[in-house]
């Protein structure tokens, strides 16, 4: 997910009552909930090696602790540069406590981008294996709604409550904070529901009198009952949009074909290369697009592409077009030498030179 989702739900399971149990509960929750995405430091490295790093280790099972006392130690270093003041003395930092705190963020953060189709790789580094519940979109906006009132609403209360000359001895928003992981959790379920009637439904047809092989389904912007379908057969893919609403999958003319390409020495070669490995590995249905390149470059650019993020024309709205995400290519030299690796596409598109 996107980081002010992560924030938002490590603030509200401070504020679901974590928060009374010790001081710096809220901070060391917030913080912790987003700390796995320290990854992004290994773009150092080179956009190739970032990709390659990104929801590895800090997102695994074993890298959680590890993000805990990171966060944890500067949590502590916070609070010893204040002074060590604390708003109720008679609720001091329990450190220990924190520390669980922030694993239990990090775990959060962990479902989080799981509940969506990039994925993660929880068992790294003894599993390079990638994991997706393929249920919300990277950026949920009823989930980002729901968390956000679940923090704001209890201040706008106490707003009131000042107006007026009310005071009360507990401080508002374990209910709201609650209520908003909650339901959370219950978009969750609808999801999941209406995802594998979604997976159903592809599975349950032919596509130009093929089989499918594999057949997956991925989530459409705020829309729980529209989906992006993803089906493989032995010699092509069929992409098209369902509707859970609608007994069957009825693509019409949105019913998309993409053809295997077949094998040839430019796209191995391509895909022996670092970035080549790096994105197949990652990637869940990858399709390649091979280009020559006029003189006096003579050589080649091998486009990958996962269908995973191809967004079809919205078979519910007007308008439409195809957008691509998330792809990359690997350009060659005549004689098949890796030159450099490529990002984006037509006018966008920019070569960075493979390191030697």
């Amino acid at each position: 997910m996107e980081p002010v989702t992560h924030f938002l739900t490590g603030a509200c399971l401070g504020r679901a009552g974590l928060n009374r149990k010790t001081t710096l509960a809220t901070l060391t929750l917030t913080l912790a909930a987003e700390a796995p995405d320290l990854d992004v430091l290994s773009r150092i490295g080179g956009r190739a090696f970032g990709f390659a790093h990104h929801r590895g280790f800090t997102h695994s099972f074993l890298g959680v602790p590890l993000d805990a006392a990171v966060v944890v130690g500067f949590v502590y270093l916070l609070w010893h540069w204040r002074g060590r003041k604390l708003k109720d003395p008679a609720l001091p930092p329990r450190w220990g406590l924190l520390f669980f705190y922030a694993c239990l963020a990090g775990l959060s953060h962990i479902l989080l981008d799981f509940s969506n189709n990039y994925g993660v790789r929880p068992f790294w580094p003894f599993s390079e294996k990638w994991y997706s519940w393929d249920i919300v979109f990277i950026f949920e906006p009823t989930m980002f709604v729901c968390l956000l009132l679940g923090l704001i609403v209890p201040s706008l209360f106490s707003l009131i409550d000042r107006e007026i000359g009310v005071r009360r001895s507990s401080p508002r928003g374990r209910i709201a904070a609650t209520f908003a992981l909650v339901a959370v959790v219950s978009l969750w379920g609808l999801r999941d529901f209406e995802h594998r009637r979604a997976v159903r439904m592809l599975g349950s047809r032919t596509y130009h009198d093929a089989e499918p092989l594999r057949v997956s389904a991925y989530p459409a912007l705020t829309n729980p009952f529209h989906w992006h379908g993803v089906v493989e057969t032995s010699a092509f893919f069929a992409l098209a949009p369902v509707n859970t609403l609608s007994p069957e999958v009825d693509p019409g003319d949105h019913f998309e074909i993409r053809y295997k390409p077949e094998e040839t020495p430019v796209m191995l070669a391509a895909k022996k290369s670092y970035l080549g490995r790096v994105y197949l590995d990652w990637a869940k249905y990858p399709i390649t697009e091979t280009e020559t390149l006029p003189p006096p470059e003579d050589g080649y650019i091998v486009n990958f592409q996962d269908l995973r993020f191809v967004q079809l024309p919205n078979l519910f709205s007007r308008g439409g077009g195809t957008r691509r995400a998330l792809g990359a290519g690997v350009q060659l030299d005549k004689n098949l030498h890796v030159v450099a690796d490529v990002y984006g596409s037509g006018q966008d598109q920019v070569a960075v030179p493979e390191p030697r």
